[in-house]
């Protein structure tokens, strides 16, 4: 399989570095930081350098071992991910979203997980371009998962699940 992921306007160093490390653990190909998501180098718009260090503290190494692309908007990623064919998911709850314990993903085996900002999740204009949305279930009384652990149950799922459309 090969697995993408696409962040976009985190504001967490913390968890950007966390999700490096999980995408190592996961095998994954690629992470696009887009936005205002803080990178390895502070490469991102409004974030310092300091945030760079904070990322690289969490990411103990990982950041080293996957390859990560800076880009501004979101948009452009996903237009060349879809144009090679990949399956673009967004991990977020909405009235369209999948459950994840039902999500097909293609036979082809050629993902990109979008995660969006923490606070108000991946935007609607987002949302648009993905061609599926799926959610984690919740059954307490907070309606979310932190972004980080959210990709941690997401990227293994989709990554280990037999379900093939």
């Amino acid at each position: 399989m090969r697995f993408i992921v696409i962040l976009d306007n985190l504001r967490s160093a913390h968890n950007v570095g966390s999700i490096f490390r999980t995408a190592d653990a996961l095998g994954c190909e690629k992470i696009y930081l887009c936005g205002t998501t803080p990178t390895p180098s502070g490469a991102s718009l409004s974030v310092t350098l300091k945030a760079g260090r904070e990322l690289v503290k969490t990411a103990l190494g990982a950041e080293k071992n996957i390859p990560w692309e800076y880009k501004k908007r979101i948009s452009d990623p996903l237009k060349f991910l879809k144009k090679q064919n990949f399956q673009i998911i967004a991990l977020e709850q909405d009235k369209n979203a999948i459950d994840i314990r039902r999500l097909k993903v293609k036979a082809s085996g050629k993902i990109a997980l979008v995660l969006g900002y923490e606070v108000k999740g991946v935007s609607k204009s987002v949302l648009k371009q993905c061609d599926k949305i799926t959610e984690i279930p919740m059954f307490g009384k907070k309606e979310s998962l932190n972004v980080a652990v959210a990709f941690g149950i997401a990227g293994y799922w989709i990554k280990f699940s037999e379900r093939k459309e």
